[in-house]
């Protein structure tokens, strides 16, 4: 039939139809997945990625995206298993698995995850020593995410890393620590000055044993002492005179004097 046999109602029709159909077409992108809506109920499979129809108000179209999405927790306050009181906040990255579950079994995943991240960061924190949360940091945040992993599973949403960002400790905790790390460096510091005393100890009885198998060395250690000397310069060169001939002096001169006091 010729455009020109139709009437204006009939054109009418037509051009809302395609109109309709135009305002139908949705385009998804690559990461975006769309629950469908079908007279209020869900169709088994998402939608997308690329073109689809959204025939409304038959239908009715929830948009997930399936990207990471990092999700930072606020500062929890925390009194550890030793009575310290702390605040500490986390990192969070998820990602969506199952767009339907996303979108039906749960209202905001955002929001409940950050919940859950929030509980769950306050009750492991709390069960264990500032000592441990310091140290096996990476042992706790696998702890965490796995917690929160299994919690969000039912709502399609997969945590993949729990990162603990920053833990902030009382200025008086502070200033012991800062003490606790001075005392431990000093104690390392007078350990390694007595191991270095000792090893200069044995060496020496080392080398005094091995001049005794050899008198001749103890000779020429002194000719090698002057001879240092005088490479400096010096105009006073010290003799050295062993104690044996120091102690026979002395006898001499007792008994020098013995027998002048007897005549």
């Amino acid at each position: 039939m010729p455009i020109g046999d139709l009437s204006l109602p009939m054109l009418v029709i037509i051009a809302i139809v395609v109109l309709y159909l135009l305002n139908s077409i949705k385009i998804l992108r690559e990461y975006e997945r769309g629950v469908i809506f079908r007279l209020g109920r869900a169709l088994p499979v998402a939608k997308g990625p690329g073109i689809i129809l959204v025939f409304r108000p038959i239908d009715q179209i929830v948009r997930i995206s399936l990207r990471q999405e990092v999700l930072e927790v606020p500062p929890q306050d925390i009194i550890t298993r030793d009575n310290v009181t702390l605040k500490v906040n986390a990192v969070v990255t998820l990602y969506v698995v199952d767009p339907n579950a996303a979108a039906i079994k749960v209202s905001n995943y955002v929001y409940q995850t950050s919940q859950l991240a929030q509980t769950t960061l306050r009750s492991v924190l709390g069960e264990v020593e500032l000592d441990e949360l310091l140290s096996h940091r990476d042992k706790l945040n696998l702890r965490i995410q796995t917690i929160i992993d299994q919690r969000t599973e039912p709502f399609g949403v997969k945590v993949v890393s729990v990162e603990v960002k920053q833990v902030d400790l009382p200025e008086s905790m502070l200033r012991a620590m800062a003490k606790q790390a001075e005392a431990e460096r000093e104690k390392r510091s007078k350990i390694i000055h007595a191991e270095g005393e000792f090893i200069a100890a044995q060496k020496l009885v080392d080398a005094a044993a091995l001049m005794a198998t050899q008198p001749m060395t103890l000779q020429l250690r002194y000719l090698q002492t002057l001879a240092d000397i005088g490479v400096e310069k010096n105009t006073t060169i010290v003799f050295p005179l062993p104690l044996e001939m120091m102690t026979l002096l002395n006898k001499l001169s007792g008994a020098v004097k013995t027998e002048t006091s007897s005549q």
